[in-house]
This record gives C-alpha cells, sequence and structure tokens, in this order.
C-alpha cells in the first residue's frame, strides 16, 4: 500500500492497470491488484504473522474498540489496526511456519492512568474471582473502572466485561456462564478506564488457567521422540546383553560394532531431539 498524494489533475480515483486508487479516512490510497507472484519466505512468515494476529483479536474486537479508541482518535488508524500492529510485532513467538502467540506479551491497550497493583486471580463457581489492591495516587481515582476480558483460544472466542468493578471495591466476581469455560484454557487480561472514558491503562496479563493444549508441531515432536526412544529402548537392552556376554569372555563380532554404533547414535540424539517429557 501507497500513499498518493495530490497531483496536479487531484487525485485519481478507481482503477488504472493493476493498480487501485481510493480515499480512506481523508487519505488516497493506491494499492496493487492481481495475481501476486510466487512468496518469499519472508512474505510468507508475514502473512502467517498476520493470520495468528487476527484470529487472536478478532474475538476481542468488543473489549479493542474501547481500550484503543483514545489512541486512535485523530489518526487515520483505528482501534482493530493498533491492536493488530502492537501484536503482530510485539506477541508472536516462533519462526515461520510455526509462528504462535505469546500470550503474556499481548498489549490489549496503552494510556497513562496508573494501573492496579497486586492483582490476584482464582478459579471459583461458575466464574473468576479477581481482587487487586485499592491504594490511591494523584494518578488514579476510586471511580476508575475495571475492564476485564477472558481469551478461550481453544474455542475462538473470548469473554467481555467492559465494566466490571470499580477500583475502590477492590474485588469482583467475572461470571463465565458455559460449562466448557471453566476447563478450557483461558488467558486473562485486564485495564482500568477513568469513570469519563477520557483516560485509560496499559493493560496488564493475569495470567493462563488450564494450561495450554499441545500445537501440532508439539505433537509431531512427541511422536517422533517416542518412537525414536523406544528403537533406542529395544537396542539399549540387546547391546547390554552382549556386552555382558563379551565381558565373559565372549568374543566380539562385527554385528555388536553395529549395535554399539547404533546405540551411540541413538543416545546422542535423545539428548538433543525435542519432544523429550519434561
Amino acid at each position: 500500500m501507497a500513499k498518493c498524494p495530490i497531483g496536479p489533475y487531484g487525485h485519481p480515483s478507481g482503477r488504472i492497470g493493476d493498480l487501485v486508487f481510493y480515499m480512506m479516512k481523508g487519505q488516497a490510497i493506491c494499492r496493487t491488484i492481481g495475481k501476486p507472484g510466487k512468496a518469499s519466505l519472508k512474505q510468507m512468515a508475514n502473512r502467517q504473522s498476520m493470520s495468528v494476529a487476527m484470529a487472536l483479536l478478532k474475538p476481542m474486537a468488543d473489549f479493542i474498540k474501547v481500550s484503543f479508541r483514545l489512541e486512535a482518535e485523530g489518526t487515520v488508524k483505528n482501534a482493530h489496526n493498533l491492536a493488530t500492529s502492537y501484536n503482530k510485532k510485539h506477541a508472536l513467538t516462533g519462526e515461520y511456519p510455526n509462528i504462535k502467540v505469546d500470550y503474556a506479551k499481548v498489549i490489549l491497550s496503552n494510556g497513562s492512568l496508573e494501573m492496579a497493583e497486586k492483582f490476584r486471580m482464582s478459579k471459583g463457581e461458575g466464574g473468576l474471582n479477581l481482587s487487586w489492591n485499592t491504594d490511591l495516587s494523584e494518578y488514579a481515582d476510586a471511580d476508575d473502572i475495571l475492564m476485564v476480558l477472558v481469551s478461550h483460544p481453544t474455542k475462538k472466542r473470548a469473554s467481555t466485561y467492559l465494566n466490571a468493578a470499580k477500583r475502590s471495591d477492590g474485588r469482583c466476581f467475572v461470571a463465565l456462564d458455559k460449562e466448557w469455560m471453566m476447563k478450557e484454557q483461558m488467558e486473562v487480561y485486564v485495564c482500568l478506564k477513568s469513570a469519563n472514558e477520557q483516560s485509560i491503562s496499559d493493560s496488564k496479563y493475569l495470567g493462563n488457567l488450564n494450561g495450554v493444549p499441545e500445537s501440532m508441531l508439539e505433537k509431531t515432536e512427541k511422536a517422533h521422540y517416542d518412537t525414536v526412544k523406544a528403537r533406542f529402548d529395544q537396542v539399549a537392552a540387546s547391546y547390554e546383553k552382549q556386552r555382558l556376554d563379551f565381558a565373559a569372555g565372549a568374543v566380539e563380532t562385527k554385528a555388536f560394532r553395529h549395535l554399539s554404533r547404533e546405540y551411540q547414535i541413538l543416545q546422542e540424539k535423545l539428548l538433543h531431539l525435542p519432544g523429550k517429557p519434561s
């Protein structure tokens, strides 16, 4: 995408060859169209990063509209653009084709309002118990409002609470009305907004509940490790038996030398192979 400032004949509009011109938030934009050529590795990594970031943020749309509204005001970007830009840059980890979300680094708001301290979280009957320190400073008010987002990555959903409690409450209960919510992976985030919604805090990651399911890569690596380990156990049993025979005076054979070599190779491989049980 490129900006297209006013030329001697004004703004172009519509399609010219492989280019399309249009206005967006007061800016003239030019985009290419048509079938692209073969993507480079860098382009494929960028596309996967964008796809992962979009999948993360799509269920959070209602939260993001509020949490990034102030930062988006007066710019050509909208709240979703800002959230995508921040999280594509800061909240992803891994290399293509195994790029994934680092939930602890997800950013859901940026602002100068003071965040509460000493948050605590626990599972309750049908929801989550949250508590925090209610101490105030000149940069915080008792009627600041707590916003809570609970991400459910395995279901591609999120539970949004835009007015969960006041800062002065010091605690709140976040109801989760679906039975599966209390069993599936949860990633929990909070931020504070002023009562007049003219300021907001940075978001804070409260942590994970119920663990993280294995990715396809992790499952594949674990299966491969198990296969190699099973072969090593088989070779090791045979190697140890024959080694004791030779220690007792038996003549070493070519077959044993091959067995010994395979034993050493498999032993070394298992030391560095991913998928090992933690």
